[in-house]
């Protein structure tokens, strides 16, 4: 795949993970130093793209998320650094309709940043509630590009019929579409099985990300029916999905066993075997090194054919984003 204006995906690497809103849940300032110090580990380590959106950290953090990427990716000094790639996804707000409102928020992002954004996403369609305000957001997002604020332009939530629309009229502008970010995992199959996008991404020359790749913990293998479930929304979630998941869970399990590895490497390295590049998120050092350690190696084909099978027989699935298009 080829990113214009010298973004090259290729300085990524195939396993990079986002530094996003599940970075600041629980969040206080002395976790800066932490946090810097996961930065300075993933980036040492040749993970050097970090997905945020100027959603992340809004209110009383006042777009937390993108300051502290700014910073610390100003601070640091050392291996990697000039291929540190930070991508940012816009938020379609209801008061944003008009394509200066997008300039306008990419410039807010670039000043959060101390940077211009490298690669800049819309971060949903509003095809499924208000498709009248999507054709203004998409303009700005073109616009961007066209006068060179950002490095390369991407979407996120978009299914095939949609996607191929905006990458028609994004091709009359000259303005390639770079990237396609789905929610896509073990347990979250749907984009490519059903919806089939990775093959129209392919077609089209568009990278598939996949976000929230270990589900947002379930495929860790730290949680089961007998412990004790997360707080809020999560913990729900949990107990409806994990009685109807064990197969899946068992499979990833003596998969990771029979490699020496962990369950959420495993399930990682599925995502990269599909030709994706997942962005799990990763606030601890433990978790980073963790994540790490999915890149190096690669499942062979009966073990993918083995989780493909597990996944597909499960009961339970995630819950699709509601913003995800067809």
């Amino acid at each position: 795949m080829q990113i214009s204006r010298e973004l090259s995906l290729s300085k990524m690497g195939c396993g990079t993970w986002a530094w996003g809103n599940q970075l600041l849940w629980g969040y206080s300032e002395n976790m800066d130093d932490q946090l810097q110090a996961v930065f300075n580990l993933c980036v040492s380590n040749g993970v050097t793209l970090f997905d945020t959106g100027d959603s992340y950290g809004t209110g009383r953090l006042n777009g937390r998320s993108e300051l502290l990427l700014g910073r610390f990716s100003q601070e640091y000094q050392g291996l990697n650094q000039e291929k540190i790639c930070i991508a940012t996804k816009l938020a379609a707000y209801p008061w944003r309709w008009t394509r200066q409102s997008m300039i306008k928020a990419c410039q807010s992002s670039a000043k959060r940043l101390g940077k211009n954004v490298d690669l800049v996403q819309m971060h949903w369609s509003t095809a499924n509630y208000a498709p009248w305000q999507e054709k203004g957001l998409l303009d700005g997002l073109a616009d961007l590009y066209e006068q060179g604020l950002v490095k390369g332009v991407g979407l996120s939530n978009y299914g095939p019929k949609r996607l191929k629309m905006v990458h028609q009229r994004f091709a009359e502008r000259g303005v390639p579409i770079s990237t396609l970010q789905v929610q896509y995992s073990l347990l979250s199959t749907y984009p490519v099985t059903q919806l089939e996008l990775k093959d129209v991404c392919d077609e089209l020359g568009i990278k598939l990300i996949a976000y929230s790749p270990l589900a947002l913990g379930i495929l860790t293998g730290k949680y089961s029916e007998k412990e004790t479930f997360p707080k809020g929304i999560r913990g729900l979630l949990f107990r409806q999905l994990l009685p109807g998941v064990r197969s899946l869970l068992a499979c990833l399990r003596e998969i990771a066993q029979s490699r020496n590895k962990t369950m959420s490497q495993v399930a990682i390295n599925w995502c990269i075997c599909k030709g994706t590049i997942p962005i799990p998120g990763a606030k601890s050092l433990a978790q980073a090194q963790d994540n790490i350690g999915a890149l190096g190696w690669q499942l062979d084909a009966g073990e993918i054919a083995e989780l493909d099978k597990a996944a597909g027989s499960t009961d339970k699935v995630m819950v699709q984003n509601i913003f995800q298009t067809k």
